[in-house]
């Protein structure tokens, strides 16, 4: 599967990814199947189907289609913190060493602190740092990049720091949520893993909670499969169908998006009152900061396009004062802000009256 319809566009292989080969009057994507138990006669292994909780037809081609964008074997799973719990609480036993960020998705530093150190596994938490990673890497079992990191935006050299982490005999995992693999794709940077968050860029509609992984691996392949059978952390059909139906248009919002982002940020840094605009250049996530939460709370109130909401990479623009939820260490009038679809004159039309009134 790596590499497949790699020398296509990105559009092109958004479209076309995962989608089973033609045959007279079937869909072109065939619809969610729901079913506990499937027929089953003679040995187990005699159907692709058994049980809900193994597999699905819907999973499968969500899969193969993330997997031809991934250029890896792909397992999904119901949500992002799910795929997430499958490498680290699987991977790791007492006496291994967990490197992970400091300042990035909060979802890794609590299982680091609620569930790996009570087992004895030491994680070593540090900031998004490359000098960081490295000093923390000794003695590593499983080094945890994210790159753009969240909310800080920060890039790291993933296929450096992998690298070395190799040498060090430590396995790599990717959060690759932020740039996503039409952008970035961290298994051919030799990571061993690469997870993503699928409610975000790549379903778009801020209507589904998946998540998945990617790996070139078999064995660890098969052991995420036997994870997500064995907890139950799976998805439902529809959401799988759903998910598989919105990636057709990915490309095409991810243009979009990265365009309003770009002006957004533009916007931003010619302003005298706003400071530490941040934009890596790919994905949806502008992030800035306003003289107080006072005044980035007026802003998002004064906006009439921007949503206030907790996620990103939605059609529709959102943002937030990131410090409202004490997780992250960034100034109070910190905003992480989401561009959407919208026309791109009237986004910075509203975001330059909503700081005036702000």
């Amino acid at each position: 599967m790596a590499g497949a319809g790699i020398g296509r566009g990105p559009s092109t292989r958004s479209v076309h990814a995962g989608l089973p080969a033609e045959a007279q009057g079937e869909p072109f994507l065939p619809g969610p199947v729901f079913a506990a138990p499937f027929h089953l006669r003679g040995p187990v292994d005699a159907a692709p189907y058994t049980y809900g909780r193994y597999d699905n037809p819907a999973w499968s081609n969500l899969e193969a289609a993330l997997g031809e964008l991934e250029g890896g074997d792909v397992v999904v799973f119901a949500s992002g913190m799910a795929a997430v719990s499958a490498i680290v609480v699987d991977a790791l036993r007492p006496g291994d060493v967990l490197v992970a960020p400091a300042d990035s998705y909060p979802g890794i530093r609590s299982i680091a602190r609620e569930h790996l150190s009570p087992r004895g596994i030491e994680a070593r938490l540090v900031p998004s740092d490359a000098a960081a990673v490295r000093e923390a890497m000794p003695g590593a079992t499983l080094v945890w990049i994210e790159s753009p990191s969240n909310p800080g935006l920060e890039v790291l050299d993933v296929a450096a720091l992998t690298a070395e982490a190799h040498a060090g005999a430590a396995a790599v995992a990717v959060d690759n949520t932020l740039a996503g693999p039409l952008r970035t794709r961290p298994l051919d940077a030799g990571a061993d893993w690469a997870v993503m968050s699928a409610s975000k860029h790549i379903t778009g509609h801020s209507d589904l909670v998946l998540g998945y992984v990617a790996t070139r691996d078999a064995d660890r392949a098969a052991a995420l499969r036997a994870w997500r059978g064995t907890t139950g952390a799976i998805p439902g059909p529809f959401e799988a169908w759903l998910a598989h139906r919105s990636l057709a248009t990915y490309a095409v919002r991810l243009e979009r998006q990265e365009r309003n982002a770009g002006a957004v940020a533009e916007l931003l840094r010619g302003r005298d009152d706003v400071a530490d605009v941040r934009w890596p250049a790919v994905g949806s996530v502008v992030c800035f900061t306003l003289a107080s939460a006072g005044r980035a709370q007026a802003f998002l109130e004064a906006s009439a396009l921007v949503s206030e909401a907790t996620s990103f990479g939605g059609l529709h623009t959102s943002a937030e004062r990131r410090g409202r939820w004490g997780t992250d260490a960034v100034a109070e009038g910190f905003i992480r802000f989401s561009a959407g679809i919208e026309d791109t004159e009237d986004l910075l039309a509203d975001i330059a009256a909503a700081l005036d009134g702000a």
